[in-house]
């Protein structure tokens, strides 16, 4: 463990490379209010940090630039806890709560939008695997004479929709009866459940609609082959990557733009599975060469009573945590609150 001084000195140096993103020399720091200590008396402090691995110099400059080691350090023991409780932006989340059920998946990506424009990071939502979503609603809205959606909502709150043609000199008002027969027959049945609960209906609740078996159940495959997937993935603002100054290189932008396009920050984001609360991977600890320079910052929201969903911010390594570790738990918050 640092002293308290060098503890103040690293603290402000994190801070200070974060607000800025250039290299922080003695100079600045003796300018600093917090830091009433003499020019020389830094100095020393920033030559014991260097030597420890908590900051290094950069080819560039004369001043220091907080190492990972650093950024490590300052997330476990320097952030401050004590500021949770104020978030200024939790207002643009609060309105989400209140959205209507059905609704649910609108919320969810306008959340990770906010995430995204608020932060300038880029947002990313692993939502529940959708093989284990419940039938909650089936709905069915006519066209035409020949035509008519069928919409499947499921307790996640998502929603699928299948346009299918209706059997020729079909009864509206029959078609009708026949969805809510099967809004009976499959409202709390699992998605991959479906096909078989069908088949036993038509054998025996549906047994009146036979002749109209074949349609309904094409359209209803349809609509599960949409709905199914391993799980629910969104990302927002993969853009902003490019408003940090430390992705200026083409080429390491493009790596990054690659790994996301390959889903693998997906695999990095399933690796913080075994553990729980929020989780703070900075550069390396990552274990892919294209995220060497950016941090992945990962928190849970629950789903339900078996069942949690992450969310996570990629930035730079020269990430605002003092800021965005509290905002992102609120958030997380606000995703549990949706699901409830």
């Amino acid at each position: 463990m640092l002293t308290s001084r060098q503890n103040l000195v690293l603290k402000t140096i994190v801070e200070e490379f974060v607000a800025t993103a250039l290299p922080v020399g003695s100079r600045v720091l003796s300018k600093k209010e917090n830091l009433e200590f003499s020019a020389a008396t830094i100095r020393n402090e920033m030559a014991d940090l260097e030597e420890f691995g908590f900051i290094e110099k950069t080819h560039t400059s004369s001043g220091r630039i907080p190492s990972h080691k650093g950024y490590r350090y300052y997330v476990d023991y320097l952030v401050d806890k004590e500021a949770e409780g104020e978030i200024p932006e939790t207002l643009k989340f609060n309105a989400l709560v209140t959205q209507k059920q059905i609704a649910r998946e609108t919320a969810v990506k306008e959340a990770m939008k906010i995430l995204a424009n608020l932060t300038n990071y880029t947002s990313i939502l692993l939502g529940p695997s959708r093989e284990n979503n419940v039938v909650q609603k089936i709905q069915f809205v006519p066209l035409s004479e020949t035509q008519a959606v069928l919409i499947l909502i499921t307790s996640s709150g998502h929603v699928e929709n299948v346009t299918t043609t209706l059997p020729e000199g079909v009864n509206i008002e029959l078609m009708e009866n026949i969805i809510k027969a099967l809004d009976k027959l499959l409202a709390g049945v699992r998605v991959v459940d479906v096909e078989s609960k069908l088949a036993e209906g038509f054998e025996y609740q549906l047994y009146e609609y036979i002749s109209y078996k074949e349609e309904i159940l094409y359209a209803m495959l349809k609509l599960l082959a949409q709905s199914m997937g391993n799980s629910t993935y969104m990302l927002s603002g993969k853009s902003n990557i490019l408003k940090q100054p430390e992705f200026s290189n083409l080429d390491e932008v493009s790596t990054i733009y690659e790994m996301i396009e390959e889903d693998q920050i997906i695999k990095v984001i399933d690796d913080t599975a075994q553990e729980t609360g929020l989780t703070v991977r900075i550069g390396t600890e990552n274990a892919i060469k294209a995220m060497d320079n950016c941090t992945l910052i990962t928190v849970p929201y629950q789903i339900n009573e078996h069942e949690q969903g992450k969310i996570a911010l990629l930035g730079p390594t020269r990430m605002e945590y003092q800021r965005i570790i509290p905002l992102l738990e609120y958030v997380a918050k606000i995703m549990s609150d949706l699901y409830k």
